[in-house]
């Protein structure tokens, strides 16, 4: 009997349509052989159980089980011969096994191995999202949400390669078709049927994976420096009063802008306090003393959190719930003290600051309440990024953490509306799965988790340009979560406004031409004077044959140069930062353009280039302007300005094992390469991010 059960051998890719009664399998099994002109295996139990029905009017008992599943499968075996790439099963032996087990709560030893060991590249799960459709043999109307669980619940016991199929007839048909295509490249690229399913899920596109596991193999080519930029070259100096002035005509022109402040929040805070989970890690409370660690380990970041603990904003809370946790607290010696407060600040039972995204920390101390960086974006976006009476902003944050913002915002947000006499807006995206990247062994071979499931990880801050993408405004300004300041937000304020009016200056110019264009009002006379404002106003390069070009393909060039999402960057003198610099940089083609270059984009080991870099007078602080509507109002795919060249390649380590990671275009580096790009100088001031806890100590974080 077991062998009239099995599966003939096949290169042919199995497809089987399960899922309970009346929910479309046999009508999706049709269509889908009909698309790729192979052939279907009808339900045999269907007929069986029907001429049963018809002959004495009986219905399914235990004994009819194994004759259908022997029937089922000879069917399958018979299609076979002239199945062509495909065969669609209109149910399978995985389906008598799950109806065996609801209506008898028994299913055949023999049947149910066999069940289990049949093999079908994909099932295909048809969702109860349909109409029930009455016949003789269909019995269950009502039970239909339980008989779907009970067919899910199998497939994932049995660890099955499946994907849920739900709609209409003809949304199921297109989605199991491009479905089934993408299945195909998958195999072809030595992908199980497991892996498929998994990068389905994670929204992850096989093209994507083919470029990354390419980009692995071939590796990233640095970036060609021509030169760095600096002021008169590439950075726009201004003085105050011109930046006065911008900030001015910003106010002007803001009534008819949609502004929208962009703040990129999903990170936990691990990096701030790693080295004070280095020292819990490393310190032997009851052999040595603080003094001689600091010593040993050359623990400088240490020494400066202990001299100024006092005066972080954190700390009186801290303090306390350690008093309250530990009554004799006033008795212990000055190490216990320290070491005790650093491990309630991290603990997870207490504080979990490590574990925390940085939004939500105790960032900055005032009189009457401490801040976190939260509430300092909603204080800055109300004074900046407001028009007519109304702020946007946005958080790019974990889905996990979105409670713990909505929590501090709704505590904060009318007070801070109140203060400004401004409505604030706030939404929340989360960077999206699909846009994680694949990881390999250092043989470029997919990294897999003991149990074979492949890793994928976030792809950096460039995947954000998804979310940047799909923002509707205007005017985006766009700040790190970190970068806030306790004082002086009014001169922030003033700085900010003057980037954006830099921006709409200049946009305005750009959308007059491009306008001009389109009417056909461009001359042969107009020609110098655009190019020249392309070169010195937006810092474009012009390709050396254009003077060549007629006069139709001059305007055409012109037209693609400017129709462009424009930036306007602010740059703050180098201080010895680690992070990006603003750089003349010339690509495969010859062509140079400015460009947010880090450190590790760079051949360092070219002495040319290094000299390049040594000889940077300017750091990126992540403040930018940003216009993402074209001269119709119409927003840009910013997607088609992403240079796909210039992501990362990282070393890393995965459950102890070496592991590569592929990181996307940085959101202001490789993301925006395409972009019309202004850098401007601007004050120290605005810089002063909080990567380390240390940085709570400087004098922008602490009350005046």
């Amino acid at each position: 009997m077991e062998e009239n059960l099995k599966q003939q051998p096949t290169d042919t890719l199995r497809i089987a349509i399960y899922g309970p009664e009346s929910t479309g399998k046999t009508t999706l099994a049709k269509q889908l052989a009909d698309h790729f002109e192979t052939v279907w295996a009808p339900e045999f139990a269907r007929d069986y159980l029907q001429q049963k029905f018809d002959d004495a009017g009986a219905i399914c008992e235990p004994e009819d089980l194994m004759p259908i599943a022997i029937g089922q499968t000879q069917l399958e075996n018979d299609a076979l011969l002239t199945a062509n790439r495909f065969i669609f099963s209109d149910t399978c032996l995985m389906v008598t096994k799950v109806y065996s087990e609801i209506y008898y709560n028994f299913c055949d030893p023999i049947l149910d191995k066999a069940a289990r060991k049949h093999k079908y590249d994909l099932f295909f799960l048809t969702d109860i999202d349909v109409p029930w459709e009455k016949d003789d043999l269909r019995d269950r109307p009502d039970d239909r949400g339980y008989m779907f669980d009970k067919f899910k619940s199998a497939l994932i016991e049995n660890n099955k390669p499946y994907i849920t199929l739900s709609g209409n007839p003809e949304t199921r048909l297109q989605k199991a078709i491009t479905i089934i295509n993408d299945l195909v490249r998958n195999k072809e690229m030595g992908f199980s049927s497991y892996d498929f399913v998994q990068m389905y899920n994670h929204d992850v596109q096989i093209d994507a994976i083919r470029k990354q596991l390419d980009i692995f193999k071939s590796g990233i080519a640095k970036s060609i420096l021509e030169r760095a930029a600096t002021k008169n070259d590439g950075i726009l100096k201004l003085s105050e009063t011109e930046f006065e002035q911008y900030a001015r005509d910003f106010d002007t022109r803001k009534s008819n802008l949609k502004l929208m402040k962009f703040v990129p929040a999903s990170g936990a805070a691990s990096r701030m306090f790693k080295f004070l989970s280095e020292f819990l890690n490393d310190f032997d409370i009851e052999n040595e003393t603080i003094n001689a660690y600091i010593n040993h380990k050359n623990a400088s970041n240490l020494t400066v959190f202990l001299a100024g603990m006092e005066k972080f904003p954190f700390f009186e809370k801290v303090d306390q719930k350690l008093r309250e946790v530990h009554p004799k607290f006033n008795s212990w010696e000055s190490d216990r003290k320290n070491y005790m407060f650093i491990t309630m600040m991290l603990s997870g039972q207490y504080f979990d600051f490590c574990n925390k995204p940085k939004g939500i920390l105790p960032f900055h101390k005032y009189t009457t309440h401490t801040a976190t960086p939260i509430e300092e974006h909603l204080n800055e976006s109300a004074f900046y990024a407001s028009s007519n009476g109304h702020s946007h902003l946005h958080f790019t944050i974990s889905e996990t953490h979105q409670l713990q913002f909505e929590k501090i915002i709704e505590n904060v947000k009318e007070k801070v509306e109140k203060q400004s006499g401004t409505r604030i807006s706030i939404d929340y995206t989360y960077q999206k799965k699909g846009t994680d990247t694949i990881a390999v062994d250092l043989e470029n071979r997919p990294f897999r988790f003991d149990d074979g499931r492949l890793f994928f990880r976030p792809g950096g801050h460039g995947a954000l340009i998804e979310n940047l993408n799909n923002l509707d405004a205007d005017i985006v300004f766009i700040k790190n979560i970190d970068n806030v300041i306790q004082n002086h937000i009014e001169s922030i304020a003033l700085y900010k406004k003057a980037l954006a009016g830099v921006l709409t200056e200049l946009q305005q110019k750009v959308f007059e031409y491009l306008k001009q264009i389109e009417k056909g009002e461009i001359k042969a006379e107009d020609i110098d004077a655009i190019i020249a404002f392309a070169q010195t106003k937006l810092n474009i390069s012009v390709i050396e044959d254009f003077t060549k070009y007629a006069l139709e393909y001059k305007i055409e060039y012109i037209r693609e140069i400017l129709n462009r999402p424009i930036r306007v960057c602010g740059m703050v003198k180098n201080e010895g930062e680690p992070g990006g610099g603003p750089f003349w940089v010339r690509d495969l083609k010859g062509n140079i353009s400015l460009q947010i270059v880090e450190a590790s984009q760079i051949d360092q080991n070219n002495p040319e280039q290094a000299a390049i870099l040594a000889s940077s007078t300017h750091f990126n602080p992540v403040d930018l302007v940003c216009a993402t509507r074209n001269y119709k109002g119409e927003p840009f795919d910013l997607r088609q300005f992403v240079d796909p060249k210039s992501g990362f390649i990282v070393q890393k380590t995965k459950n102890g094992k070496d592991i590569k990671a592929y990181e996307l275009p940085g959101l202001w580096n490789g993301a925006m390469a395409k972009w019309i790009t202004i850098f401007v100088e601007v004050p120290l001031m605005t810089f002063n991010p909080v990567k380390t806890v240390n940085d709570l100590l400087k004098f922008a974080h602490q009350p005046q």
